[in-house]
């Protein structure tokens, strides 16, 4: 895990937890994010948890082990879009996450999605069911897992959720999912950074973390 120096832990410094599964998407968002980073004050930090749920949940739950009470989690990344229209570079805020253990419902998905638009002005913002899956889905599998109501899909996030909800002592923690489309029905990717679509996907994800910021902010502010 990455953090910027100074991290603050009193009150009204709760920080914020953005876990990523691979090494380029947290390339991307420690190389986009470096002043939103600084500006924070040390209350963000980006974590590399490694590809699949096992590996998700294992590091977020180290990661929140020594962070404190209220620490708020965002798991983003790429994923395959699931509606026919999708295009890589379109953004996916999750109103939940679904997966075969069960789901987990996001905190203030229609601020996080109005705080995107403004962070990556032209780019297709999509609200719905993020589903998690313990591998990469191709072909025929999309049509299945549309027909549930999710509209894409990713290997972390709903473990990622899942795990910063059970480790909390209340129901209250923040959590969120965001996604970048790299993959999507009429647009299906072989390999991440080879096509225009991942580097589409890429640069986006380089413009996120100020968004994620915005977001983070709204659960800080003092309570009338």
């Amino acid at each position: 895990m990455e953090q910027a120096p100074g991290t603050g832990t009193g009150p009204g410094s709760a920080p914020l937890l953005v876990a990523c599964a691979l090494g380029i998407e947290h390339f991307a968002l420690r190389s986009g994010g470096g002043r939103t980073l600084r500006q924070a004050g040390g209350t963000v930090s980006v974590l590399r948890t490694g590809m699949g749920p096992r590996n998700a949940e294992r590091a977020v739950a180290r990661a929140l082990a020594t962070a404190p009470r209220m620490t708020a989690v965002l798991a983003t990344g790429f994923c395959a879009g699931l509606v026919p229209g999708m295009h890589p570079g379109d953004l996916v805020v999750a109103e939940r996450t679904e997966d075969a253990a069960g789901s987990t419902s996001c905190s203030a998905s229609a601020a996080l999605a109005a705080a995107l638009a403004r962070a990556v002005p032209g780019r297709t913002v999509h609200t719905g069911v993020l589903a998690g899956s313990d591998h990469v889905v191709r072909g025929p599998e999309r049509a299945t897992l549309r027909g549930t109501g999710a509209v894409a899909v990713d290997m972390e996030s709903a473990a990622t959720l899942r795990t910063a909800r059970a480790r909390s002592t209340t129901a209250t923690r923040p959590v969120a999912a965001v996604r970048v489309v790299v993959d999507a029905p009429e647009h299906e990717l072989v390999r991440i950074g080879t096509v225009s679509g991942g580097i589409s996907a890429f640069r986006v994800l380089r413009a996120v973390l100020p968004a994620f910021s915005e977001w983070h902010r709204t659960f800080l502010l003092p309570r009338r």
